[in-house]
């Protein structure tokens, strides 16, 4: 199912007002209370749904599939890693988009169907499946918001980076490159006043800047010693966020927008990243989802990074479970935006700038205010 986000926000360049979420179900043949155990995923935030590639390419794909064949054969259960195979199936390499981002709705939905299997949270079974010790306490998390919205100014963006700082998030996130510096500027330092310090907001272009404009920010921002300066140019202009680097005294962050290990692997050979310092923001969700993930993470950490520069966009449930699960530095959230998919479910729990899973099986998205009825249309 298509889902329509909820909000009439923008950023540098895009309005969010029309965009749209792939909503997945994978059902299977276990039943549970009666009922077809069903596995549920989406697609992230921020881009469009993948209606069309899923109907029509996807799953007809995996539909008529040897059953064996999408088979872990230690388990007997759905494997992600061969459903991501079956659904990419005569796709030639490179092209990656909105591709990548109906398979990682497919492949995630595995994660919830498997993980509702061991009737346990996904964070649990993504640790396991990894090799790693599951995580009970959390992760570290930030708000992102400070959208441009209309007729808004920086009286109701100082309103909502409070509502945040009361709320217990301990750091945020806004966006520049929708007005002039010096109204940007302004909006920083507003920022920068509420939650106490630079060390507490990041700041994001979307891609939005050339060079010179690129390095006017990085120039104007410098003094704040913020969080990080996100995504100043094309997220594919390496020679940029290198140069940019060089400049810029401060973390840098950037990934969002790359869909594949292919992708990452050019960041780390020719973006100029600094091990330690720069932040990696690749998304499960828009990049095949997490078997590709995690390869990135381990090609990350084949070239000096620590995982824990890891924070991956998209503030959702998915994401929480996957930075839990994996060990990951930490992950945003979007307690004003983006509602159905943003945000968590009310059995999570915030406290000391962390962010808990609840203990619901599976990703919890059932649990999920405003995706509890369009989940129950789409498995009735």
């Amino acid at each position: 199912m298509s889902i329509p986000l909820q909000g009439n926000v923008t950023n540098s360049v895009v309005s969010f007002a029309d965009h749209t979420v792939s909503l997945v179900a994978l059902i299977s043949d276990v039943r549970r209370n009666g009922r077809p155990l069903a596995g549920v995923a989406f697609n992230s935030i921020g881009r469009f749904a993948q209606s069309g590639i899923l109907r029509e390419r996807m799953i007809p794909r995996l539909l008529s599939a040897d059953p064996d064949s999408l088979l872990a054969p230690d388990t007997g259960l759905l494997d992600p890693g061969r459903v991501l195979k079956r659904a990419m199936k005569d796709e030639k390499p490179g092209g990656h988009g909105d591709r990548a981002a109906a398979a990682a709705a497919l492949e995630l939905a595995c994660w919830d169907l498997l993980a509702k299997h061991a009737a346990e949270p996904a964070h649990v079974v993504i640790a396991k499946a990894y090799g790693r010790a599951p995580g009970w306490d959390g992760a570290p998390v930030y708000a992102a918001g400070g959208y441009y919205r209309p007729g808004d100014d920086v009286r109701h963006l100082r309103t909502e980076l409070s509502g945040y700082r009361d709320d217990g998030y301990p750091a945020v996130k806004i966006k520049i490159g929708g007005l002039p510096l010096d109204e940007d500027l302004r909006r920083v330092e507003a920022a920068v006043e509420v939650m106490g310090g630079g060390g507490a907001v990041a700041v994001d272009a979307n891609g939005r800047f050339g060079w010179t404009q690129a390095l006017a920010y990085a120039e104007a921002l410098a003094g704040h010693r913020l969080r990080w300066y996100e995504e100043a140019g094309d997220p594919l202009a390496f020679d940029l966020h290198r140069r940019l680097a060089e400049v810029y005294p401060g973390a840098v962050a950037t990934g969002e927008n790359l869909f594949s290990v292919q992708d990452v692997r050019n960041l780390l050979l020719y973006g100029g990243v600094r091990a330690g310092l720069d932040v990696f923001q690749m998304d499960a969700g828009l990049s095949y989802g997490l078997t590709e993930y995690v390869q990135m993470i381990e090609l990350m950490e084949e070239h000096g990074i620590d995982r824990r520069s890891a924070y991956p966009h998209g503030g959702h449930l998915i994401n929480l479970h996957i930075v839990t699960g994996l060990g990951l530095g930490g992950c945003e959230a979007y307690p004003g935006v983006f509602q159905p998919f943003g945000g968590y479910g009310p059995g999570c729990r915030l406290a000391d700038g962390r962010i808990h899973p609840a203990d619901d099986p599976g990703f919890g998205l059932e649990a999920k205010p405003g995706l509890t009825e369009q989940i129950a249309r789409l498995v009735a």
